[in-house]
Parts: structure tokens; C-alpha cells; sequence
């Protein structure tokens, strides 16, 4: 008798106990998740304060470039020229069109630091500066060259009136490139057999692991050379009889920005502040080119981070 009470009573002080822990458990799930609650509201503001904040630093920019004085606009191509890129033809033809409406912009500098890239994406830009020229024609254009002036660079370069440099830029590389790499040995080595089908003869002329045809490699050359031309008469044009006549400035060589004064690639050394304060003679210099949206560059990366947030939250508990 005495046993059965005392096994009862353990049996009821282990439920007991049990139940309590339940409960306590679910206090401390309430507890935490007001804590998170609290978190995330706290964030949200903060994220809201700062949006508020960049917001109204933002409107301080362009936005007030009418009611200053006579000043320099001033547009830079920096980087690779390509599609999407930040020295994109969309971007640098933006800042171009502004700085060219502006009634107090007295000239405009082209700020040059980029090695090349798409010939279309140069093109474009070219053509443009030739369409506001004619279009503003008391308005001149300056390109002016900071590290490096190359290839594409230097092709939206010449459209300028006239274009200067430091004595060590990096200038030309007036030619065109094609690259890509074969594998057709390191597979026979291997021994691996390339299965490739096409409907055309020349529709697979540019896959690695398959042989190089003659007719392929001549119709790659006839293209490079066409559009080489097309960037040595673009050169001839927008310098004229300034260019030197030297072979090799159309071989796809460089020089300093010294040497290409000499060669007529360029007019005189000088930066942008000089180019402004003894040429323009308009040493304010306001820059037109377009910059990305910090807001929305700020909000992906919240986003992204409370993303991972809740993604450490949810998935460690």
C-alpha cells in the first residue's frame, strides 16, 4: 500500500514537472519572439531613417546646377566601355546631353581613364559628341586623359576638339582584337571526342575544341581588318592633318601621354583642373556624369541582409 502511494506520488511530480518545463518553454518562445519583433520594427525604422536622409543629401546635386555661376561641365569614361557598364554610350551620352543643355556650362571635359571595349559602345558615344557639336556649336569639347586612353578610349577620344594628357598616360592602341583559346590537342591527349552540330558550315567557327578552318580564319581577318579601318578613318577624322605621318601609329602600339603630343595623337599635356582653369578659362568644374542610385543600391543590400538575417534566424533555431 505504502509503495503504490509512493509510486503515485512520483508519477505526479514528474507530470508536474513536466507541464511546468511546457510552460516555461512557451514563455521563453513568446519572450524571444517579441525580441525579434522588436529587432526587425527597429531596423525597419532605421532603414526608413536612412532613405529619409539620402533622400534629402541627393537633393543637393544636379539639381541646383542651373542657379550656380559660369563653370566647366565636366563627363567621365571610366572603365570598360560596354553595354550595362558604367562607361556604357547610355550612360556617357546622359551626362553629355545635360552638360550640353546647360546655358552656364561654358565647355565641356571628357575625362578619359579606360582601356577599350566595345567598338559599338564607342561608336555610339562618338557619333554623339559629332551631333552636339553641330548642334552647340559655341560649346567646346576637351577630352582629357587621366591613367589611360586605349583602344575604344581613345576612339571617343578623337571626337573632341581637342584632346590632352600627362606626360605619363597611356595612349592608342588604334587596332582591333579577337581572342579565344583551342583545345583540339589537349583532347586528343586526353582522349575526349568533341560532338558538335550545326545547321550552317561556319555556325561552330568559334568553338574551342574543334580544328581552326582556313576559310573560318580568313573571314575573321576580313571582319577585324574592316572594322580597323573603320577606326583609322575615325582617327583621320577627328584629328585631321595633326596626326603624324607615322606607320605605326595605327598598329595598335602605345605611348606616353609626352610621346603622343609628338605624334599628333594628342594637343598638349594638362589635367582637367588646367584644362578648365587656362583653356575654358571656367576653373569651376561641375560634374554632369550620371552616378548609380545609392537608394536603390542601399535598399538591395538590406534587403540581401535581412535575407540572410532571417535565414540564420529561422534555420538555426
Amino acid at each position: 500500500m505504502t509503495d503504490e502511494i509512493k509510486s503515485t506520488g512520483s508519477k505526479e511530480e514528474w507530470q508536474a514537472e513536466v507541464i511546468s518545463k511546457l510552460a516555461f518553454a512557451a514563455v521563453d518562445e513568446q519572450r524571444r519572439t517579441r525580441r525579434w519583433g522588436i529587432f526587425f520594427k527597429a531596423l525597419f525604422f532605421l532603414y526608413l531613417l536612412i532613405l529619409l536622409i539620402m533622400a534629402m543629401s541627393s537633393s543637393d546635386g544636379k539639381g541646383n546646377i542651373g542657379k550656380t555661376a559660369e563653370h566647366t561641365a565636366l563627363v567621365e569614361v571610366k572603365g570598360v566601355i560596354a553595354d550595362g557598364s558604367e562607361a556604357s554610350a547610355d550612360n556617357i551620352i546622359r551626362g553629355l546631353r545635360d552638360a550640353f543643355d546647360e546655358p552656364k556650362a561654358k565647355a565641356v571635359i571628357l575625362r578619359i581613364n579606360s582601356p577599350g571595349g566595345s567598338p559599338v559602345q564607342a561608336g555610339y558615344v562618338y557619333d554623339e559628341i559629332k551631333r552636339l557639336r553641330r548642334k552647340h556649336q559655341d560649346k567646346k569639347v576637351y577630352a582629357v586623359i587621366s591613367d589611360m586612353c586605349a583602344s575604344g578610349g581613345y576612339y571617343i577620344a578623337v571626337a573632341a576638339d581637342e584632346i590632352y594628357a600627362d606626360k605619363a598616360s597611356i595612349v592608342g592602341s588604334i587596332g582591333v582584337l579577337m581572342n579565344g583559346f583551342g583545345f583540339t590537342k589537349a583532347m586528343e591527349k586526353v582522349g575526349v571526342e568533341r560532338r558538335l552540330y550545326t545547321a550552317g558550315t561556319s555556325k561552330g567557327f568559334l568553338d574551342p575544341f574543334s580544328e581552326v578552318k582556313s576559310s573560318d580564319k580568313k573571314h575573321i581577318e576580313s571582319l577585324l581588318s574592316t572594322i580597323h579601318q573603320q577606326f583609322i578613318n575615325t582617327v583621320k577624322e577627328g584629328r585631321g592633318e595633326r596626326l603624324q605621318n607615322n606607320k605605326k601609329l595605327f598598329s595598335g602600339l602605345i605611348w606616353t601621354g609626352e610621346e603622343s603630343v609628338e605624334l599628333g595623337l594628342t594637343d598638349g599635356l594638362g589635367s582637367s583642373s588646367f584644362v578648365a582653369r587656362e583653356i575654358v578659362e571656367a576653373e569651376k568644374i561641375i560634374d554632369y556624369t550620371p552616378r548609380p542610385n545609392y537608394l536603390d543600391r542601399f535598399a538591395d543590400r538590406i534587403g540581401v541582409a535581412m535575407a540572410g538575417i532571417l535565414d540564420r534566424t529561422f534555420t538555426l533555431r
